[in-house]
């Protein structure tokens, strides 16, 4: 990953919009799924709007409208909701060297998806530190409009387009996977990183076909971290 500064031609906050047009290919179509399916499960249309406005979480809204559906306590949905989004315990300290203690910085934090983290941990290095609030908030605020838009047409219209289109049904899966693989290709451009995210995409699919689905991805992320610092030490030790 490069961290020389580059200069900006143009706002930071048109930079990080700019930036982070490529995310809406994965956010649109995720969001209108997550639309769709909170109205089967038999919340309104303000009611889903209003959950992908202030949780903004991903993977925990399809969580939290199946569980409040379904009847559980509310203290389990809050507590399985916080478990999910507990990775942002590490986002946080990787992005706090960037800050500058400014503290506007807490509010934006409500936009830290795991898209923003990727792209904001690459790019953030490059710019100016004057740039950096500018750049993060044009990023978090154009993903967080597309994420809430997407949502509002899953809700309202989300059903009519499966009916014309029912191969919509089959693509929708395959939005989200797809968008981190486009963040993540790029990383593959030294062995460093190319093998840790190969040791951590064989471990997770390993632990998939033995029959241990639910421990696969945070096994497989420790065992890219393990990788990770393992090969990056022999290199420091060897020099190399």
């Amino acid at each position: 990953m490069s961290t020389t500064i580059q200069p900006l031609f143009r706002s930071p906050w048109v930079q990080g919009i700019k930036d982070a047009i490529p995310l809406l290919g994965g956010y649109i179509p995720v969001a209108i799924s997550f639309g769709l399916i909170s109205m089967q499960s038999g919340f309104s249309v303000l009611e889903t709007i209003l959950i992908s406005t202030f949780i903004y979480a991903g993977a925990s809204q399809f969580l939290f409208v199946a569980m409040v559906a379904s009847g559980a306590p509310l203290w389990l949905v809050v507590v399985m909701t916080l478990l999910i989004n507990a990775r942002h315990v590490v986002y946080g300290p990787n992005i706090a060297p960037y800050l500058d203690k400014d503290s506007r910085w807490v509010l934006l934090m409500h936009g830290l998806t795991d898209q923003i983290f990727a792209l904001a941990h690459a790019r953030l290095p490059q710019l100016p530190s004057e740039a950096r609030i500018g750049w993060y908030t044009g990023a978090a605020v154009l993903a967080w409009f597309s994420w809430i838009g997407g949502t509002a047409l899953g809700a309202i219209a989300g059903g009519e387009l499966t009916q014309r289109w029912p191969m919509i049904n089959d693509i929708l899966p395959f939005a989200l996977p797809a968008l981190f693989l486009v963040l993540i290709i790029p990383r593959c451009n030294n062995p460093l990183w190319a093998l840790t995210i190969a040791a951590s995409a064989i471990g997770a699919l390993t632990l998939k076909v033995l029959g241990f689905p639910n421990i696969a991805i945070p096994a497989a992320a420790i065992c890219g971290a393990v990788v990770f610092y393992a090969l990056k030490n022999q290199r420091i030790a060897t020099g190399y």
